[in-house]
């Protein structure tokens, strides 16, 4: 008996571990708390992803939150090709340790319209409902 692959179907999900700093940030509001998280862990999307978000709350100058989610973004993808991402297919919002990425990337495109980029803005928005839909429709949906 043989396995056929469905070539049509595109690449499997990506499941990212557990992200170590996830539990230290659970109810942290305080940015220099945050800071911390992300100077213990420099490589972690969801760290980064909160101090952005927490630098939005209490209005930070958009290239501070711009810069956050950049770094963020980078350090996500780096993360996601080590679990097997070719580039592109889909990474699911409903698995919990993707939503650091999936954080970052919103981010950066709030951001990047914020600061004037509009083509980053446009790209970012199309590569996060490409990735997930359902992370879209949470993170940038109107």
């Amino acid at each position: 008996m043989s396995h056929h692959q469905d070539l049509l179907a595109g690449p499997p999900p990506t499941l990212l571990p557990v992200d170590p700093a996830a539990a230290e940030l659970a109810e942290l509001t305080d940015p220099a708390k945050v800071a911390d998280v992300v100077r213990r862990h420099p490589a972690s999307p969801i760290a980064w992803a909160t101090l952005g978000a927490i630098a939005t709350e209490h209005g930070a100058d958009p290239v501070t939150i711009y810069a956050y989610a950049r770094v963020g973004y980078h350090r996500s993808l780096d993360l996601l090709r080590r679990n097997g991402w070719k580039g592109h297919g889909p990474v699911p919002w409903e698995h919990e340790p993707n939503r650091g990425f999936l954080m970052c990337l919103a981010l950066l495109a709030r951001s990047a319209r914020e600061i004037g980029e509009d083509e980053e803005w446009q790209r970012c928005s199309e590569f996060l409902r490409d990735s997930s839909p359902a992370a879209y429709d949470a993170l940038l949906g109107d």
